[in-house]
């Protein structure tokens, strides 16, 4: 049984000596937004700690830790130093500045990488048990050497560049996340001492498989390793001495002028400079003597407060290159989505399947297939007139741009909102834009200031003498690889009202023009945090009259001050909140007298949880008909309700309402296996801890088929499911 592993160290909970003190006015009320990122990848290492995972899975989730932390390092430890730096004095919302966050921070970074290694470490034992062993090269075999010396000759000295630092050859620019190693040089002619570099290559891999042995036992050695064998070869005529590997980290956020007058130019040279970004902090080599580490200290300009000395791979997100190997005995069973049975009793046809009756896809339990049909389908019929769609995230070889540019060819009218602030794939972003330009659509960049993270598709059509438009409404990015792995929800209808809602957002992307109504849609930063308090204020109100109420909803981060406070004071006169937060929480459940009705619980496991649901108990009880059920792109975030944009969808068509409500959101919030409870002080326990059943969500949803997607075959088998009755029913939630 898995145990706590994320209680916070006494500095990190923020004043939280006597829980009854906090009140609404109390900065302490919040729990700080960077530790509660650092706790969320704190559970994420921790599931590879669980026996109940397939060992190559478990190697997985270290190298998922390993580089959500990169990010967190490059990008928030990063900005909080810049604040520091610039002398910003504004307090964070639990009262914190920036220099007392980046101490914080630094020392749960540095923990958090060791705890990584460690649990490394123990894996690498267990996979030796399994028959996989990563070795270092004293355990190389002649046979093994004579292939290393070839792959060596043909493949890394045409790549790799020694340097002896001096005056005529400085210290050169060591790119972000390289991993380089330093060393000392004696030249043997006259004993004259260098400080030695060596820059390993971005394309090189971090292990190498070695030829398999006869009795089948899978043999890997880390490239590190095998560069230590080499070093008198890439340095001849040197005594070679002290060598040690280091990882500099460097901002990797982007800046660029509001007034930029070419948007896609601008972005173009900021992705060149943040490989030139400002150094953040260095792993180095426990093995690097002292004087070599104040060497590179120096030349980056940073303190030894921001130097983590380790020992072993300093780059443990190459661990996935591991989890390649073929042993399907080790990895988790393959699941293959379904194919909704909706859309097979239209004979595929999704726009007849829409026109039928609204549904929703529910990914990666049901096939993204579905999306990607959508838009082929309307590329390839000649009655569609027009398309158009958001894209914020897609992947490389994009079946949706692929369509896109299909239709456009086709002479249909074809926009795509395409968003180039997609942290790290504005290279891509900016590349399948131009494809998509060079193809006949219409591109826009969107809006300067504002991140478009709706995800939105429109489809108008010529259906006898007049036009239908059909929507696609998503909680997830246009990305079929993601996909399999996130869940998120699509919603599809040709509701005549959300059709004119979407349209008058995509003019509102296009144009700047505001809309003066909505019939259906709330968007952001237009009318989101409007919606969402009024909502909240609804059910304060009928807690205090008397009446049922409640909340529940699900989201990766609820970081929002007033959307908290809203929650506070909806839990102070009695209205009962369970949330599902995957990730960042800043709120703390379980103060008496201020948020003794909150609960909190982070679902981390096989799928990433991405769906955005919110559901309010509109004067009866928790689940039912009545109750105001919303899907939404947006996390609570300032960022997302005030500086991007986003849409929150009702869900008025009974079938998926109920299909939300009754079999996602209890699944969730029943679940046991894959959830962590999160308690007033800000640290997490496992669900399993104290409960004596094993309920998992994502099993659940697996075995089962969803409610609107059944389509006929839900009348055959009479609305009983097939599969476990783990989740089944609605049971209370506390």
């Amino acid at each position: 049984m898995t145990q706590l592993v994320t209680a916070p160290d006494r500095e990190d909970i923020q004043g939280l000596l006597d829980s009854s003190s906090l009140t609404l006015d109390a900065p302490g009320r919040f729990i700080n937004r960077e530790v509660s990122w650092l706790g969320f990848n704190e559970r994420v290492l921790a599931e590879a700690s669980r026996s109940e995972h397939p060992l190559l899975e478990r190697v997985r989730f270290v190298a998922i830790s390993a580089t959500n932390l990169e990010e967190f390092i490059m990008v928030r430890l990063a900005g909080l130093k810049a604040q520091d730096r610039e002398g910003i004095e504004a307090l964070s919302p639990e009262g914190l500045t920036a220099s007392q966050q980046v101490e914080m921070t630094s020392n749960r970074v540095r923990d958090l990488q060791k705890q990584q290694l460690e649990v490394w470490r123990t894996l690498r034992d267990q996979l030796a048990a399994s028959n996989i062993h990563v070795i270092d090269r004293n355990q190389l075999t002649d046979g093994e050497k004579f292939y290393l010396e070839e792959t060596f000759e043909t493949e890394w000295l045409p790549v790799l560049t020694p340097i002896s630092v001096d005056p005529t050859h400085p210290f050169p620019f060591i790119r972000n996340l390289a991993v380089s190693m330093v060393m000392e040089l004696s030249r043997r002619s006259d004993s004259r001492r260098f400080t030695g570099l060596l820059m390993i290559p971005s394309d090189l891999p971090g292990f190498i498989k070695l030829p398999q042995s006869a009795d089948g036992q899978s043999r890997i050695i880390p490239v590190s390793e095998v560069l230590y064998s080499y070093l008198n070869r890439l340095f001849p005529g040197f005594e070679v001495n002290n060598a040690g590997f280091f990882r500099l980290f460097r901002d990797s956020d982007l800046e660029f002028a509001e007034e930029a007058e070419d948007l896609v130019g601008s972005f173009e040279t900021a992705l060149k400079r943040r490989t030139r970004g400002e150094s953040v902090s260095i792993n180095v080599d426990r093995d690097v003597p002292d004087h070599l580490v104040t060497v590179l200290l120096d030349e980056f300009n940073l303190g030894h407060e921001d130097c983590v000395r380790m020992g072993g791979s300093l780059n443990l997100a190459q661990l996935s290159e591991i989890c390649e190997i073929k042993r399907p005995d080790l990895k988790f069973q393959p699941f293959d989505p379904r194919f909704p049975e909706r859309i097979r009793d239209f004979d595929g046809d999704c726009f007849a399947a829409i026109r039928a009756k609204d549904f929703v896809i529910h990914h990666p339990f049901e096939s993204f297939d579905v999306v990607v049909r959508f838009l082929n389908q309307a590329a390839n019929d000649p009655d569609v007139v027009a398309i158009k769609q958001t894209l914020y995230r897609t992947s490389n070889d994009s079946s949706v741009v692929s369509a896109l540019k299909n239709a456009a060819e086709a002479g249909k009218s074809v926009t795509a909102l395409v968003e180039l602030k997609a942290r790290f794939d504005e290279e891509a972003n900016i590349r399948w834009a131009r494809d998509l330009e060079r193809a006949g659509v219409q591109v826009v960049y969107g809006f300067m200031d504002l991140k478009t993270h709706a995800k939105v598709s429109l489809v108008a059509r010529r259906e006898g003498g007049k036009l239908r438009t059909y929507c696609h409404f998503g909680t997830g990015n246009y990305h079929p690889v993601t996909a399999r792995i996130y869940t998120d929800l699509s919603y599809f209808t040709d509701d005549p009202e959300f059709a004119q809602d979407a349209g008058r957002l995509f003019n509102y992307m296009t144009s700047y023009a505001v809309p003066e109504k909505m019939s259906r849609l709330s968007v952001a930063p237009l009318n989101m945090r409007e919606t969402l308090m009024a909502a909240i204020e609804d059910e304060i109100a009928n807690a205090t009259a008397g009446k049922h109420s409640g909340i529940w909803a699900k989201m990766n981060a609820l970081v929002d001050p007033e959307i908290i406070d809203g929650l506070y004071r909806a839990s102070m006169v009695g209205v009962k909140i369970n949330l599902v937060v995957r990730g960042i929480c800043c709120l703390r459940p379980g103060i008496p007298g201020l948020s003794d009705n909150i609960e909190v619980k982070s679902i981390v496991g096989r799928f990433l949880e991405h769906s955005r649901i919110c559901c309010f108990a509109n004067g009866e009880a928790l689940p039912s008909p009545r109750a105001k059920v919303y899907i939404s792109s947006a996390d609570w975030m300032p960022r997302n309700i005030n500086r991007r944009v986003e849409t929150l969808i009702p869900i008025l068509n009974e079938t998926v309402h109920k299909q939300i409500i009754d079999e996602i959101m209890v699944a969730n919030l029943r679940d046991t296996a894959n959830s962590w409870d999160l308690r007033s002080d800000g640290s997490y326990k496992h669900g399993l801890t104290d409960s004596k059943e094993w309920i998992s969500a994502h099993q659940y949803f697996m075995e089962n088929p969803s409610l609107s997607g059944r389509g006929r075959a839900i009348r055959k088998s009479k609305g009983k499911s097939k599969g476990t009755n783990r989740t089944k029913g609605k049971s209370k939630v506390k």
